[in-house]
C-alpha cells in the first residue's frame, strides 16, 4: 500500500508568543516552529497500517522554516520509508489554505492509495489541513479518527463523535485520512538514530506547484490582558474556613 503522510510545522506554544510590528499576526522571526502534535499520530498510524498491511510510507511537508529536516529524519527514524519536502520562496507562517495546495500539487505525483494528516492543527482558524487537502486531490475524507484496518484495497475506519460516540466507516481508496490518536502512542525514537539518519538520509525536493491564497485575514491580534489575582491563604484550617466565610458573606451570599 502506498501511503502518504502529510505535516506542517507549527509554533511552539512552550514559546512566549511575540505579536508583529503590524499587530496582524505572530512575529514568526522570533517562533520556534514544532511538529504539530496531531501529524505525529497521523505518522504512527501510517507506520502502523504499513507494519500490518504491507506497503511504504512517504512523509511530505511544506519547508517554510529551513527546519523541515529534522521533523522528516525523525518520521524515519520511527518507521517512515522515504522523506519528501516541498520547496520555494514560502515565508515562515505560510497560512494552511496555501500549504494544502502545495502539498496536494506534490502528492498527486506520489499516486497514493492513502493520505493521512494530523485531523487539526493548533495555528488553524479558518480549516483544517486534511479537508483542504481532499478537496484539491478530489478525493473522500474522513476526521476525527482514532485507528485504521486495511484488507482489500479498502480500509476501516473508526471515527469519533461528540460525547464519545464511536462509528465504523468502510472507505474505499485513494481517501484522505485526518487522525486525531494513533492505535497507540507515538512511537519514540532515539536521538543517536535520528542522527545517524540525519547522516545519510536525503529527502525528495518536490514542486509545489502555484501557491493558494489563505481563507481569510487577520485584521488586528492582541495579547489577552491580566484580567485578575489569585490571593492565597495559609494553612491554618480555622483561619482559612473564617476568611472563606467573610468573602460568602462581602458577597452576599450569607445573611
Amino acid at each position: 500500500m502506498n501511503i502518504v503522510v502529510a505535516i506542517k510545522q507549527i509554533p511552539n506554544l512552550t514559546d512566549e508568543l511575540e505579536i508583529n510590528s503590524e499587530g496582524t499576526g505572530l512575529d514568526h522571526d522570533a517562533v520556534q516552529y514544532v511538529l504539530n502534535e496531531f501529524d505525529e499520530h497521523a505518522i504512527e498510524e501510517a507506520v502502523l497500517t504499513k507494519e500490518s498491511a504491507g506497503g511504504s510510507v512517504t512523509v511530505i511537508g511544506v519547508d517554510t522554516t529551513g527546519e523541515l529536516n529534522e521533523a522528516l529524519h525523525t518520521a524515519l527514524a520511527k518507521g517512515a520509508d522515504k522523506a519528501a519536502k516541498v520547496t520555494g520562496d514560502y515565508p515562515r507562517g505560510t497560512d494552511s489554505h496555501t500549504q494544502a495546495k502545495l502539498l496536494a500539487d506534490a502528492i498527486k505525483g506520489l499516486a497514493p492509495e492513502v493520505v493521512f494528516a494530523g485531523v487539526q492543527a493548533a495555528d488553524d482558524r479558518d480549516g483544517q489541513m486534511g479537508p483542504m487537502l481532499a478537496a484539491h486531490l478530489g478525493m473522500p475524507y474522513v476526521g476525527v479518527v482514532t485507528g485504521v484496518t486495511a484488507s482489500g484495497g479498502k480500509i476501516i475506519v473508526h471515527k469519533e463523535y461528540a460525547g464519545g460516540v464511536m462509528a465504523e466507516f468502510e472507505v474505499t481508496l485513494p481517501a484522505v485520512i485526518g487522525v486525531q490518536a494513533a492505535h497507540q502512542p507515538p512511537r519514540y525514537a532515539p536521538v543517536s538514530k535520528i542522527r545517524q539518519i540525519a547522516k545519510t538520509a536525503k529527502a525528495d525536493e518536490l514542486s509545489g506547484g502555484e501557491a493558494a491564497g489563505a481563507g481569510s485575514t487577520v485584521r488586528r491580534m492582541f495579547k489577552p490582558e491580566a484580567a485578575g489575582h489569585a490571593e492565597m491563604w495559609g494553612d491554618n484550617a480555622d483561619e482559612v474556613a473564617e476568611k472563606i466565610a467573610g468573602l460568602l458573606r462581602d458577597k452576599g451570599l450569607l445573611k
